[in-house]
């Protein structure tokens, strides 16, 4: 019986909202315009379309948007190196699940070169079993679809899946999934992500009897 662990990448595996800041501020720098703290902080953990609509609307094209997504990505690949760290606890239980024989897979919503780029920056790249990439997914969180991508990729049921996010969407795509959720308050307080099985200021307060309470129950 397969056992899975499905890590979001921003703000669960890597504290990298200053890179991500950074390179949004650079885009909307060439176009001449601004970004307040509260807009970023509102869509972080969204894929890039989705960003892009709510703050332009539907006025820009299709291909517009792409192109913005695309040169937003770029950027931030190029503002990466040393802009990114490891958050508390993450190295200790990615160690654990290969120890234990949980199958681990990183389910992000951002470019799968991005993903390629993190986990090399972080040296974590063995850690998983698959790398599973949204940024050209139709739907975005919360839509499932790319958990149950990453199941599929684990060769695990959703049941016996435990996803690790930040993101008040990407707690409900789990949701959505079938899969347990547990949520650290890296980008929003504990009340916000209420809908998460277990909510945890990081993963240093995590032990190992929960963390298999949680996969297997």
């Amino acid at each position: 019986m397969a056992y899975a662990i499905i890590w979001d990448m921003d703000g669960v595996i890597a504290d990298s909202g200053e890179a991500h800041l950074a390179a949004w501020r650079a885009l909307l720098a060439e176009r001449a315009e601004t970004l307040s703290d509260e807009a970023f902080a509102t869509t972080f953990g969204m894929a890039n379309p989705e960003i892009l609509r709510q703050w332009y609307g539907p006025e820009p094209s299709d291909a517009e948007i792409r192109a913005l997504g695309m040169r937003k990505e770029v950027l931030y690949r190029q503002m990466v190196a040393g802009r990114v760290r490891l958050l508390p606890g993450v190295r200790d239980w990615l160690t654990w699940g290969r120890e234990n024989g949980v199958t681990q897979v990183v389910a992000s919503s951002g470019e799968m070169a991005n993903i390629v780029t993190m986990v090399h920056e972080l040296d974590i790249a063995n850690a998983f079993e698959s790398l599973v990439a949204g940024g050209f997914m139709p739907r975005s969180k919360p839509d499932p679809a790319i958990f149950l991508q990453a199941a599929g990729a684990a060769g695990a049921i959703p049941q016996h899946c435990l996803v690790i996010e930040d993101g008040i969407v990407g707690v409900e795509a789990a949701r959505r999934a079938g899969m347990r959720c547990l949520a650290v308050t890296t980008t929003h307080p504990a009340e916000r992500l209420v809908d998460a099985d277990l909510v945890l200021p990081d993963l240093t307060h995590l032990d190992e009897d929960t963390l298999w309470h949680l996969i297997k129950s």
